[in-house]
């Protein structure tokens, strides 16, 4: 780890304004919502009404979506028989939903979760995530996320929006991220995330051999056709996207070219990296989402990690700085192409 303190220095320039958390208000159930069974008769307004309809109609707390589900899993009984969705009712039943929570409900539960931190004061964490660990919970990781292990180290997070994260890596990302220990400071550390105060410097493994250094400016939106994905785009809901890189290296994997770059963000798009660097014919390497198809098996995620951290303390006005060493499988992957760093 590398700490500095220089207040005259300028620190490069970023935006992940971008983060992609979810919004406060996304629809999770509190995780000490009433489970009690729930009874209701049916009245002549339900004659000739499907089920699952009527069930939506008068619980309008639980998504449409959701007590279908419990109906498929044999949680709602008529008239003491197990339910079908699509049943028609007559108005005169009495019907019994057993509620059942669902995974998300205790997606902000604290939870054991190994974190190596790289510095800690009374305002500020330092972590470097490794491989494999989800940020944020979302649909397929509502639990054993960066977050649930905050909230079981640090239980005063849970004052702080988000347990204090203020940015994010993939989940196939390792490096370095900042959270807040305070409402004061996540908020001073957004705004230099805004004002593109806060430095963040990546290295990347790409195919092919890219010219010493250059600047790919490129705005990005939403893929029109994969939803999970981004890419580079001319749409007026796309954002304007800036990343500077620095051919470091120069290697070979499976005897076809590969580059170790440095990459650093002027914004902080989803997937920028990735997007950008593919955009210009150099996807990184074990990229099965935007890099070589064929290739991926060589690698088993994206050779990308953010190597350093750069922020204007909080607390004190110094310029603070922290690098993370490369992870094994990386610094291995960089051994089999025959570069040395």
């Amino acid at each position: 780890m590398e700490t500095r303190v220089n207040s005259d220095s300028k620190p490069f320039d970023t935006e992940p304004a971008d983060t992609g958390l979810p919004d406060d208000n996304d629809d999770f159930e509190p995780a000490d919502a009433d489970w009690a069974p729930i009874s209701l008769n049916l009245g002549a307004d339900a004659c000739g009404v499907r089920l699952d309809k009527v069930l939506s109609a008068q619980l309008p707390q639980f998504s449409r979506a959701r007590l279908q589900q419990w109906i498929e899993d044999g949680q709602v009984t008529v008239d003491g028989k197990p339910a079908k969705a699509k049943a028609t009712m007559f108005g005169d039943e009495t019907v019994i939903v057993q509620p059942q929570p669902a995974a998300s409900d205790h997606a902000y539960l604290p939870e054991p979760v190994p974190l190596d931190v790289v510095h800690e004061d009374e305002q500020l964490i330092v972590i470097a995530k490794p491989v494999g660990l989800v940020v944020h919970p979302a649909a397929g990781n509502w639990n054993g996320t960066l977050l649930n292990g905050l909230l079981h180290r640090w239980p005063q997070l849970a004052g702080v929006p988000r347990a204090g994260i203020v940015h994010r890596l993939d989940k196939d990302t390792s490096g370095l991220l900042v959270v807040a220990k305070t409402l004061t400071a996540q908020t001073d550390l957004v705004r230099q995330l805004q004002e593109r105060s806060m430095g963040r410097e990546y290295l990347a493994l790409v195919w092919g051999q890219p010219v010493s250094s250059g600047r790919v400016e490129a705005a990005i939106a939403r893929h029109p056709r994969e939803r999970t994905k981004m890419a580079v785009s001319k749409s007026l809901l796309a954002k304007p996207a800036i990343t500077h890189y620095q051919k470091l290296a120069a290697g070979a994997l499976d005897g076809k070219p590969v580059a170790l770059l440095r990459c650093r963000l002027e914004t902080g798009r989803t997937h920028q990296i990735r997007v950008h660097l593919q955009s210009i014919g150099f996807p990184l390497v074990g990229d099965a989402v935007y890099g070589k198809q064929h290739l991926a098996s060589l690698f088993p995620r994206q050779a990308l990690h953010a190597e350093r951290l750069e922020l204007v303390h909080p607390a004190t006005g110094e310029t603070c700085a922290w690098q993370a060493p490369l992870p094994t499988d990386l610094a291995d992957l960089l051994v089999r192409a025959d570069i040395r760093t």
